[in-house]
């Protein structure tokens, strides 16, 4: 019987479950959060997150400098494409970058 090997396979199957598994945090207690196109309140609302959410963050940003629950920040969360969210209303447990910056 022939035992047949699987190097780049096993990987990849890893890495799309991980994907789909992404790391969600808490949006504060009590907040239906704005979603905007871009890292600002003058970018357009595109929808309002319901009290209790849970967003995964793709990549951050700097951008308009915001307070909320968790301090004052000018770091945005893309929580989709083209979809963004003021980090200090994200209990991300830091006051800096918990992921990669977006380009």
């Amino acid at each position: 019987m022939a035992v047949e090997e699987v190097h780049g396979d096993v990987q990849s199957a890893s890495e799309s479950v991980e994907e789909t598994t992404a790391k969600r945090y808490p949006v504060a207690p009590g907040v239906a959060l704005n979603v905007r196109s871009g890292p600002g309140t003058n970018y357009r609302l595109i929808k309002v997150l319901p009290i209790g959410a849970r967003v995964p963050i793709n990549c951050q940003k700097p951008g308009e400098w915001v307070s909320g629950p968790y301090g004052t920040s000018n770091l945005w969360d893309n929580i989709a494409n083209g979809q963004f969210v003021a980090d200090a209303y994200v209990n991300t447990g830091s006051d800096g970058y918990v992921t990669i910056r977006c380009s």
